[in-house]
C-alpha cells in the first residue's frame, strides 16, 4: 500500500481543514516547496496535492507553487481542487502533474471525466468526497443526492487511474478511517480506490490493510504526518514492499499431519 503525503493549499501555505471547514484552518507552513521537498527526501513515492482556493472559488490562485513543486520534486506529483474544465486539467498536466483529480465535475460532467481518461491514459483520478455517504462538491460545500458508491460503479469502463475515496466526517479528526465506507467504495468498482479521511496513528494505516486485497492501493495522510503522530518513514516500512507482515520467504515442502 502506497502512504501519500497532503499538502493542502490555501493563500500559498500549507494548511488543513477540519471537516472540509474553511472557518477550522491550521497553518503548518508559509514553504509548501520546503514541505514537498521534505516529503520526498523521507521517503515518499507519490505528493497529493490539494487546492483549497480552487475548490472553493475554481480560481487558480496557488498556480506558481504547484508548478514550483513540480518542478523541484523527482516523484510523482497530483492535484485536486478547482479542475472543472478540459482546458484547465490539460494546462495543469502539462505543467508536469502526474495525475489531475476531478471531483466536482464527476458529478456534473461525467462525459468530460471519460474525455479527458480518453486522452490522457494513467492519468486522470476520481475524487469521491461523501457525507453520510452522499457525494459533496466544490470544496465540500455543497451536498448531492447521489450515492458515493453509485458514482463510483458509473465510471467502471471509463479507464481512470483511480478513485480517491473521502470521508468528510473523519478528514482531519485524526480520529481513523472509515472502513465501512472505504470497503463499500471498493466493492463497488474494480477501479483502485485510494482512502482519505481521518488516519491519526500507525494502527489505523495497518488497519486499511484488511481490506487492500479489495482494492485499496493507497492512503493520503494529512495532519497526522505534521502532528508528528504518524512517522513517514516508519509508515511507509510497516505497509511497502518487504513490511514484516508477509513472509520473506515462501513456504516450500508437503506439509503432514
Amino acid at each position: 500500500m502506497q502512504i501519500i503525503p497532503a499538502i493542502d493549499l490555501l493563500g500559498g501555505q500549507c494548511v488543513r481543514l477540519h471537516q472540509g471547514d474553511y472557518g477550522q484552518v491550521t497553518r503548518f507552513s508559509d514553504d509548501p516547496l520546503a514541505q514537498a521537498l521534505d516529503w520526498q527526501r523521507q521517503g515518499a513515492q507519490r505528493l497529493h496535492l490539494v487546492d483549497l482556493d480552487g475548490a472553493k472559488t475554481g480560481q487558480p490562485v496557488n498556480d506558481a507553487v504547484v508548478k514550483a513543486i513540480t518542478a523541484a520534486l523527482s516523484i510523482p506529483v497530483q492535484l485536486g481542487g478547482g479542475v472543472r474544465s478540459l482546458e484547465r486539467a490539460e494546462e495543469l498536466l502539462a505543467c508536469g502533474l502526474d495525475r489531475v483529480i476531478l471531483g466536482t465535475v464527476a458529478i456534473e460532467q461525467p462525459e468530460l471525466v471519460r474525455q479527458l481518461a480518453a486522452r490522457h491514459p494513467g492519468r486522470i483520478v476520481v475524487g469521491i468526497d461523501a457525507k453520510d455517504g452522499l457525494v459533496a462538491t466544490r470544496g465540500w460545500i455543497e451536498t448531492s443526492t447521489v450515492q458515493a458508491t453509485e458514482l463510483a460503479r458509473s465510471f467502471e469502463d471509463a479507464g481512470v487511474a483511480a478513485i480517491i475515496s473521502t470521508d468528510i466526517a473523519t478528514d482531519g479528526t485524526l480520529a481513523g478511517p472509515n472502513l465501512g465506507a472505504l470497503r463499500a467504495m471498493a466493492e463497488a468498482s474494480t477501479i483502485p480506490v485510494i482512502a482519505s479521511g481521518g488516519i491519526g496513528s500507525l494502527e489505523d494505516i495497518l488497519s486499511l490493510l484488511s481490506i487492500a486485497p479489495l482494492g485499496v492501493e493507497g492512503v493520503i495522510v494529512g495532519r497526522a504526518l505534521y502532528d508528528g503522530a504518524v512517522d513517514l518513514a516508519e509508515a511507509i516500512a510497516a505497509v511497502g514492499p518487504g513490511r514484516l507482515q508477509d513472509a520473506v520467504i515462501p513456504p516450500s515442502g508437503s506439509i503432514t499431519v
